[in-house]
């Protein structure tokens, strides 16, 4: 018996030493880690709020890295780990911790992430001098690429997502239910126009065009509800908010908007620029005569009324502007000075003389 004992005692002595040898060689090589900067594509998600750990173990779930301590140490030394933002981004399988961080600080790995301008088209749009600015369908296919940072690419095309635009249930992609009225009566090209407020976006750029869109709409939804849009008139007020959107500076805004309304109430064309050259792409100050003298749906020197869509991305401020248009009789502007402010009047004759004093300051 004693034997046995003292035996049993030489035995948990030896595992005791054995365990103690382990950690310190644990100790001395570090966290469990992988070597290299990985192979392969992993999206990932950083919410917000999450500490370096909890990025830590979203990385080891996924197999980026071999262990959460791994990316810990290895985002303890990099200083800049604060400036990793909420979103997503592409890495690879089984990468070292410092690759992994490496990684979320390129910008290049930011997927699924793009910033909405007020005044923004659905469609690419030139400019007089032909710069051409991306449209909000071409915004929207940036960011589901995927393979940037290797050269190759994979992107949810600008014609996927127009076909998924024209064909989807709009409740199936997440139109808000005031919309949907005018989402179905619009030309299936146009259909989103309006609907995606400015603002950042994050989007998951995995989905198929329809999950995409729906993850588009659905955020936008939630700001424009925001500012306030909802209920029978909603549609209105925002084809309304986009035309001022186009033709104002914020401070003119809600004149411009009693403009269109005092148009309106007394059956008066709109004569807007901004309607006529949408259709063409076209983001310039003034049209030309024959595209005044086109007939279309947007053609509001031809036509009386407001356009059938909006025809830009609206702000809350050109939103708050159709909402609660300025008190007063105006019924004509123009932008009369270099800097963009308008020139308002109430009768035409005033409104020449707006017109020349416009042009005496070169202001078009």
């Amino acid at each position: 018996m004693h034997f046995r004992r003292r035996r049993l005692a030489l035995l948990g002595s030896a595992l005791l030493a054995g365990a103690v040898l382990v950690a310190v060689g644990l100790y001395l090589r570090g966290a469990d880690d992988y070597a290299g900067s990985g192979s392969g594509s992993v999206v990932v998600r950083v919410e917000s709020g999450d500490s370096t750990s909890a990025i830590g173990e979203t990385l080891a779930g996924l197999d980026v890295v071999k262990s959460r301590a791994a990316f810990v140490e290895a985002a303890a030394e990099e200083p800049d780990i604060q400036r990793v933002q909420p979103g997503y981004y592409e890495l690879r399988s089984q990468m070292s911790g410092d690759s992994a961080v490496e990684g979320l600080l390129d910008p290049e790995r930011r997927v699924g992430f793009f910033d909405v301008k007020g005044g923004v088209q659905l469609d690419d749009t030139r400019a007089p001098d032909g710069t051409v600015s991306p449209g909000v369908l071409s915004q929207i296919s940036r960011a589901t690429c995927l393979g940037t940072a290797d050269g190759d690419a994979r992107c949810t095309g600008v014609d996927a997502l127009r076909a998924a635009m024209a064909d989807a249930d709009p409740a199936s992609i997440a139109v808000p239910g005031w919309a949907r009225a005018g989402y179905r009566a619009a030309a299936p090209e146009r259909r989103m126009e309006g609907l995606v407020a400015p603002g950042p976006y994050d989007l998951d750029p995995r989905g198929t065009p329809e999950q995409v869109l729906r993850q588009v709409l659905t955020a936008s939804a939630t700001r424009l509800e925001a500012a306030g849009l909802g209920g029978e008139n909603a549609y209105r007020t925002l084809v309304l908010a986009s035309v001022v959107e186009k033709e104002a500076l914020v401070p003119d805004m809600p004149k411009v908007a009693r403009v269109i309304e005092n148009r309106l109430a007394v059956n008066q064309r709109l004569e807007m620029d901004s309607t006529v050259n949408y259709p063409l792409d076209v983001q310039a100050l003034r049209t030309t005569a024959e595209a005044r003298s086109t007939p279309g749906p947007y053609n509001t020197y031809l036509n009386t009324g407001l356009p059938p869509t909006p025809v830009a991305s609206v702000s809350t401020a050109a939103l708050s502007a159709a909402e609660s248009p300025a008190a007063g009789p105006w019924l004509f502007f123009v932008r009369c000075t270099t800097e963009g402010a308008s020139c308002f009047a109430t009768t035409y004759p005033e409104h020449l003389g707006n017109v020349d004093r416009a042009r005496a300051a070169g202001a078009f």
